[in-house]
């Protein structure tokens, strides 16, 4: 257990440092020469088509509504195992980093809100703020090696699951569009097709990918998120099999994670990640749109994750990570504030390229508040974790 663990941390961290690599030269590639060939990528319309059935959009809306529906499988995969038995199966272990999660959500959104509250179109980038990006912070915290006990990165990679969950609520309360009831009448009964194949016992992976698949058409058209029908997915595949075969979920969740760390998420961080900074100005950063989401990243997850870990420590309701102490909690508190993919994706869909005025400054404050969440998160974890 504990090896894959590590190789999970491993792989997480490995895959943080190439999207910084990602995010860094779609920066350098849409601020240069080369901005026609960046745009060009990003606008190049894809098609496909079975008969009558035709889905066509730009290459940006592929990444993100159909590839970024592998990345919310694979969390959908590790949230069910979490619950089924891991870190979410036992109360005594969710109850710190749940109650961090909440304030790490609460908190920037309630500082988004305070900054917009006169601007009833920017108000719906509130939670822009809310998410944690795993691997970003597993990323810089891979910078430090041993000096971190590995009972910190267990709380942190709860906490992140915990988020992620609270992030896949959100996208389906509060960003979907005009509903199909066709479309969602056809997405349910695939839905069901699924739980039976569950409860009949079904192991092979193909059925349930092969429903998989026309539950993501199905939810694409009916105007709830697409990345949804991952989660649904995932939900649906068997952890544990009857006769001692190989556990669907866990071979599905090994075989994408790879994919998704070192290919899907960089994918998904260079196309939406590459910011033009021509005409930048102090009013780029001063924005209220900019600010709520830097200042929620940066002051609202600190304030939220920490804040509500000293209260829950405090109360006796748990003890704090082993090995781990109260400088180290701050400056995991801190590196939650690294937003980045799950933020840019629900920037995406509260502010829509191309149409909401929106768009670009959204991207600057997640930028902003994401790098200096790492900086300093980084710097307070160096000064607080000793030699091991």
């Amino acid at each position: 257990m504990r090896t894959t663990i590590i190789r999970f941390f491993q792989l997480e961290a490995a895959g943080g440092l190439l999207l910084i690599a990602a995010a860094a030269a779609a920066l350098i590639i849409n601020n240069s020469p080369l901005s026609w060939l960046y745009n060009a990528f990003l606008e190049a319309p894809v098609v496909a088509q079975i008969g009558s059935l035709q889905i066509a959009k730009p290459a940006l809306l592929w990444i993100n509504d159909g590839l970024m529906a592998l990345f919310f499988l694979v969390i959908g995969l590790e949230v069910k195992r979490e619950i089924l038995e891991g870190h979410l199966s036992n109360p005594a272990q969710i109850i710190l980093p749940g109650a961090a999660a909440i304030g790490g959500m609460v908190v920037p959104a309630a500082i988004y809100v305070l900054l917009n509250m006169n601007n009833s179109t920017a108000l719906g980038g509130w939670a822009i703020p809310m998410a944690t990006d795993i691997a970003f912070a597993l990323g810089v915290l891979a910078l430090l090696g041993k000096r971190v006990p590995l009972s910190l990165k267990l709380f942190l990679m709860t906490l992140a699951i915990i988020d992620d969950l609270g992030a896949i609520i959100v996208i389906a309360l509060f960003y979907s569009g005009e509903l199909s009831h066709l479309a969602l009448g056809l997405a349910a009964l695939s839905l069901l097709t699924l739980i039976i194949l569950n409860r009949l016992g079904v192991v092979r992976l193909a059925p349930y990918l092969l429903v998989g698949l026309v539950l993501w058409v199905c939810v694409l058209k009916s105007g709830v998120h697409a990345t949804l029908a991952g989660v649904a997915l995932a939900m649906c595949i068997p952890l544990r099999t009857q006769a001692g075969e190989d556990s669907p979920l866990l071979s599905l969740e090994h075989g994408l994670h790879p994919w998704v760390a070192f290919a899907i998420l960089p994918l998904f961080a260079f196309a939406n990640a590459g910011v033009p900074l021509a005409g930048l100005s102090l009013e780029s950063f001063t924005h209220p749109v900019s600010m709520g989401i830097s200042a929620g990243l940066l002051l609202g997850k600190t304030l939220g994750v920490f804040g509500l870990t000293w209260l829950v420590v405090a109360c006796g309701l748990a003890k704090l990570p082993s090995e781990a102490n109260w400088g180290q909690v701050l400056g995991v508190s801190i590196l939650c504030g690294i937003g980045f993919t799950m933020s840019l994706f629900v920037g995406s869909l509260a502010f829509v390229p191309g149409v909401s005025p929106f768009a670009g400054v959204d991207r600057m404050g997640i930028l902003t508040g994401s790098l200096l969440a790492a900086l300093i998160g980084y710097a307070v974890m160096a000064m607080t974790s000793g030699k091991r």
